[in-house]
């Protein structure tokens, strides 16, 4: 059963903008925060930016802040990754997360960008940066 469908990938030039899209079903559908997260050749897959659901509360790692913007349509259950100003360093494999409830304080944000805090993953969408 299909939970997270992301698309939206390609090639780009350095300085161009792509916007990624996820399709959520399922227990996807009614997460308790989102996030995108991507992972570079030879490199660990790293938290790109957060949504929690209920209050709407945004977290961007440093890299990407002022770049790049999470947005989720409610209504069509689907989650947006609007990035702007590519560089050949953003160039990796993107995935959506879901969280389907919180342990602890996980939802203070202190660690948003730690993997296992999402219970569902996508599949990726590759996302190529040219110079």
């Amino acid at each position: 059963q299909v939970q997270l469908v992301e698309s939206g990938g390609g090639p780009v030039q350095t300085g161009g903008s792509l916007r990624l899209s996820c399709e959520a079903s399922g227990y996807a559908a009614n997460p308790v925060s989102m996030a995108w997260f991507r992972r570079a050749p030879g490199k660990e897959r790293e938290g790109v930016a957060v949504l929690y659901i209920a209050t709407g509360i945004t977290y961007y790692a440093d890299s990407v802040k002022g770049r790049f913007t999470i947005s989720r349509d409610r209504a069509k259950n689907m989650l947006y990754l609007n990035m702007n100003s590519l560089k050949p360093e953003d160039s990796a494999m993107y995935y959506c997360a879901a969280a389907l409830y919180f342990e602890d304080d996980q939802d203070d944000g202190a660690s948003w960008y730690e993997e296992y805090e999402y219970h569902l993953w996508g599949q990726g969408t590759q996302v190529t940066v040219s110079s």
